[in-house]
């Protein structure tokens, strides 16, 4: 499965754990909100997973490639 992954700016509390944990992957834009980089195209799926359980505000979502979201639990 190839995940896409999207990061709901609402939910983004900026704590980093994304950049710092998956600094290809994600950055934070001009609000120090995250958001994802082309490098998470590069990432596994089982990376992407544990980005998105790690992430304390749930703002990262992955979809799988029939568009619908992926619990990551």
């Amino acid at each position: 499965m190839t995940l896409q992954v999207r990061i709901d700016q609402e939910l983004c509390i900026s704590s980093g754990k994304c950049v710092a944990d998956e600094p290809a992957a994600f950055a934070f834009d001009d609000d120090e909100l995250s958001l994802v980089l082309p490098g998470a195209a590069l990432l596994s799926d089982d990376r992407l997973r544990r980005a998105a359980r790690m992430c304390p505000g749930q703002a990262i979502i992955l979809v799988d490639e029939a568009g619908q979201q992926v619990d990551v639990q």
